[in-house]
């Protein structure tokens, strides 16, 4: 069962997304809060698998949340579906730095919005497929998430973290991983906890953007 709290400004929108995630059969919805302020204490007591965020609510935004939720040193760390009615770069790119797993707009089809969690709540970073393009090429062209570079990162990462960079760009789960390579999921998530330190990131979706930015693998050309 995935544990989801559910945090949004707007009654109406609060509750739809609570009906329409709490109506899966694999999805409870443990929690509901109206402001950031309320978001962050709710998720830190209930330690659910997803925190569902608008990024504009009072006290703090869902940007501010995501940051305390997702920190190296974070207790509990939980991941972060930042859902949002605006698709402004800076947003997005708010939303990533601060190691939020996945960036939707609200008015996603009800089942995307669904496969997103499900996605996040695996370890598999999602962002809107009308946004993915354009900020990958934003982030390799004017943005930079930390100092690293790619050359150093190769004397920085064993040839099996990097094989689980190309992975993770390819938007593979722990578990897609693990059989690809025939290890452990245990295994996965050790390399991963040493991998994204070495790079600078907080969260896997920062790890593929890095991956993207510096050349380890090429973004995809317009159109295809």
């Amino acid at each position: 069962m995935i544990r989801v709290v559910v945090a949004d400004d707007q009654p109406l929108v609060r509750a739809g997304l609570a009906a329409l995630l709490g109506a899966e059969p694999d999805v409870e919805v443990v929690g509901v809060a109206a402001d950031g302020t309320e978001a962050l204490a709710l998720t830190r007591e209930l330690v659910p698998d997803v925190a569902c965020l608008d990024i504009r609510m009072p006290g703090r935004s869902g940007i501010e949340v995501a940051r305390e939720l997702c920190a190296p040193d974070a207790d509990p760390a939980v991941p972060v579906l930042v859902l949002t009615t605006f698709d402004l770069d800076d947003y997005v790119f708010g939303a990533l730095e601060a190691g939020a797993s996945g960036f939707l707009l609200k008015d996603s089809d009800p089942e995307d919005i669904v496969h997103a969690v499900r996605q996040v709540a695996a370890g598999r970073g999602t962002i809107d497929q009308t946004l993915t393009r354009r900020i990958l090429r934003e982030f390799v062209q004017r943005r930079s998430l930390q100092p690293v570079t790619g050359r150093r990162a190769e004397d920085l990462l064993t040839r099996r973290e990097h094989d689980i960079l190309l992975l993770l760009a390819q938007g593979m789960s722990n578990g897609d991983i693990a059989e690809t390579l025939v290890l452990e999921v245990s295994t996965v998530k050790s390399h991963l906890a040493r991998m994204l330190p070495k790079l600078g990131v907080t969260s896997r979706l920062q790890a593929v953007v890095w991956a993207y930015q510096n050349h380890v693998v090429d973004v995809p050309a317009p159109g295809r």
